[in-house]
């Protein structure tokens, strides 16, 4: 009996440093495994979904709208309820639905020439409502008065989006 209870006691530390490692390596592989990386669009960093992908889909839709300055394309893809604050704490510049026609119509026929390139940096989506952040580099030729006039910019930018029926419109960020 006491050779039986002396060599338990010897193989307790053996056993104890065997479910030791056991436990350290099984933290390892859990700890690796939580850092794995998902499937991304490709040139993003936006998880590959189905919803990503077609919320990406209606805003490429949008930018090549506005580089071929097609106005009624534009007003296809805003929501009834699109409203633009412009960015500015005067209510003097905002428009709504009603007022976006206007405005693309006003923007894009001096428009001679446009690039407008998007990164695609994140998407959040709520329900039915979805914001896209974009950063964007728009390059474009102008008619003026005095002659033709290049400018170009660059921003990040958020376009509001929401489930209308079986597809996406714009809320806001035109």
């Amino acid at each position: 009996m006491t050779q039986l209870i002396s060599a338990s006691v010897c193989k307790t530390p053996r056993r104890q440093a065997r479910t030791g490692w056991l436990g350290w390596l099984v933290m390892c592989l859990a700890l690796v495994s939580g850092c794995a990386t998902f499937k991304t669009i490709p040139g993003t960093k936006i998880a590959d979904t189905p919803q990503h992908r077609e919320l990406l889909q209606r805003v490429e839709e949008y930018r090549i709208a506005m580089e071929q300055r097609e106005a009624g394309k534009l007003l296809t893809l805003a929501h009834p309820n699109y409203y633009e604050d412009s960015g500015t704490p005067t209510a003097q510049d905002d428009y709504a639905y009603a007022g976006l026609k206007r405005v693309l119509e006003n923007r894009l026929s001096s428009v001679r020439w446009m690039r407008y390139l998007v990164r695609y940096r994140d998407i959040h989506i709520t329900g039915d409502h979805a914001s896209v952040d974009i950063r964007y580099d728009l390059s474009f030729q102008l008619m003026t008065e005095i002659g033709e006039k290049w400018e170009r910019r660059q921003n990040d930018k958020r376009l509001e989006l929401v489930r209308d029926g079986d597809r996406w419109l714009f809320t806001s960020g035109f």
